[in-house]
């Protein structure tokens, strides 16, 4: 998929496996279940889309923005990212195991619980009430 606008479209649970994705904006889109293990992604907006469930283990990321998404229990497990953005999302339950976050700001993003190992937080960019959340996992005490 090159130099693509898909608005208001529904591709839960579609897999798009190994898919080559550059220049694509997703907008408004309902994606739960969607499949995007192994692609490579490049210069791709995910815009106000319902990817909840979605599956973006392996995947090569680069120059992607998830902006007002929902990506409730995704999974990101080994994925590579590269100027990566994520604005105003809900990462509530998402995997980010064997992900590095070096350089990602999630300060705006809101969630319960999200499955990130210490190491993958170096370099991150949290709200400080995320940070507290985090130093207590840690086993941290904060006053």
């Amino acid at each position: 998929m090159t130099d693509v606008v898909l608005e208001n479209c529904d591709l839960s649970n579609a897999v798009l496996e190994k898919a080559i994705i550059h220049r694509v904006h997703f907008k408004d889109c309902k994606l739960t279940g969607l499949n995007l293990s192994k692609i490579n992604a490049g210069s791709v907006l995910f815009e106000r889309c319902v990817m909840n469930l979605c599956d973006f283990v392996e995947a090569s990321l680069k120059q992607v923005r998830f902006q007002d998404c929902s990506l409730q229990n995704a999974n990101f497990y080994g994925a590579k990212f590269k100027e990566i953005e994520l604005l105003n999302s809900d990462l509530n339950e998402a995997d980010f195991n064997d992900t590095s976050l070096k350089g990602i700001d999630i300060s705006t993003c809101t969630f319960e619980r999200i499955d990130i190992p210490a190491y993958a937080l170096a370099g991150c960019t949290v709200s400080p009430e995320q940070a507290i959340g985090f130093a207590k996992l840690l086993g941290l005490i904060v006053k």
